[in-house]
């Protein structure tokens, strides 16, 4: 069931890049039936050795450097949710990902892009009592994983909530790397939970970049 060509996820996604909004009556009862939790993902290869716990929520910058981040900005929002649709309150949020040539600052990541000496690509965060989280981050570049395999634009998260630990990661809509993507392609039971939502910039971040609204469910919380 859609609402004016928006899915119940669309509309708490968009929601919460507009600042949120109370869910209420049968129809708040409604979304909450409808979620499904985020599919899971592997950690990885390039799990952060080194993890930066004075960075904050802005990895555009390194604490004591004065540059900025090479690549587009963006702003990384959404919830932490049950699948319910409660919120999930106190639960930490981990990120980590490539830097906007498609290159890990780790020492595995044998990928010959250059490392940007203004972009370590770790922040953690708590969820507040909504919910919810923000990063200011780039987006990250495509990078091979093999010689047959380009991995699309994404970013890596850990949640860990009260109850469940969740690896995943998150996509961008429109890539076409997506479609051949192996890992994303197997999330066949919900493939949809794993891509964000990308929407114009509000007033109060910068005119060039964009808002990547994506929630995150848990089974329990």
């Amino acid at each position: 069931m859609t609402t004016r060509g928006l899915s119940r996820r669309q509309i708490l996604g968009i929601a919460v890049g507009a600042g949120g909004f109370a869910l209420s009556g049968r129809f708040g009862a409604a979304i909450a039936e409808a979620l499904k939790r985020t599919p899971g993902e592997i950690l990885g290869p390039f799990y952060p050795v080194i993890k930066r716990l004075d960075q904050g929520a802005d990895l555009t910058v390194i604490p004591g450097k004065p540059g900025r981040a090479a690549g587009e900005v963006i702003h990384v929002m959404g919830r932490v949710l049950n699948v319910e649709g409660q919120p999930v309150r106190g639960a930490r949020v981990e990120l980590w990902q490539a830097n906007a040539h498609g290159r890990y600052t780790h020492p595995s990541d044998t990928n010959p892009a250059p490392l940007d000496p203004n972009f370590e690509g770790f922040a953690v965060q708590t969820t507040d009592a909504e919910g919810r989280y923000r990063f200011k981050t780039i987006k990250p570049g495509a990078y091979p994983a093999n010689p047959n395999w380009m991995r699309p634009p994404h970013l890596h998260f850990e949640v860990t909530g009260k109850v469940n630990r969740l690896v995943t990661q998150m996509y961008f809509p429109g890539e076409s790397l997506n479609d051949k993507d192996l890992l994303l392609q197997n999330l066949r039971a919900n493939k949809d939970g794993a891509i964000a939502k990308v929407l114009l910039p509000t007033a109060d971040v910068e005119p060039a970049s964009r808002l990547v609204v994506w929630d995150i469910v848990l089974d329990k919380g």
